[in-house]
């Protein structure tokens, strides 16, 4: 004979992710439930559902306001950072830009003392042949 342990089962799950309206669905039959019994006349239940409306308004527009100053808040905090980085950027460009001019300046003199140098080499090269020449000739002569 078999036990109860040795039977098959099933189990079944359901995860629809209609927590969130089931909840409401359930405070609005509260709600209604509530009105429903109420030791109330209609006037005052009415009273209660206005006086309640009021405050959750209020609740509602004082949290958000605080949202509004929150995010505004976090938001200069970012502009902020964003303009300081944009800053640094500059300064860095701006300080590539001078270190590229003076390399580009150093070079240029350097390049003009090389070629003046070259231009002096050749001249006391030509005039050494020159000299060279004529104090061969001497040589000869003599």
């Amino acid at each position: 004979m078999r036990s109860h342990e040795d039977q098959p089962y099933i189990l079944v799950e359901r995860d629809s992710g209609g927590s969130f309206g089931s909840f409401c669905l359930g405070a609005l039959v509260g709600a209604g439930l509530a009105l429903l019994f109420a030791p109330q006349s209609g006037e005052e239940t009415q009273e209660e559902i206005r006086a309640r409306a009021q405050r959750l308004r209020l609740a509602a527009e004082e949290r958000m306001r605080e949202a509004q100053l929150t995010l505004e808040d976090r938001l200069e905090i970012v502009r902020e950072g964003v303009e300081s980085r944009v800053e640094l950027v500059r300064d860095a460009v701006e300080s590539g830009r001078a270190a590229a001019e003076e390399a580009r300046t150093d070079l240029e003199a350097k390049l003009e003392r090389s070629k003046a140098a070259a231009k002096a080499g050749i001249t006391a090269a030509r005039e050494a042949a020159a000299d060279g020449g004529s104090a061969q000739e001497e040589d000869v002569g003599e």
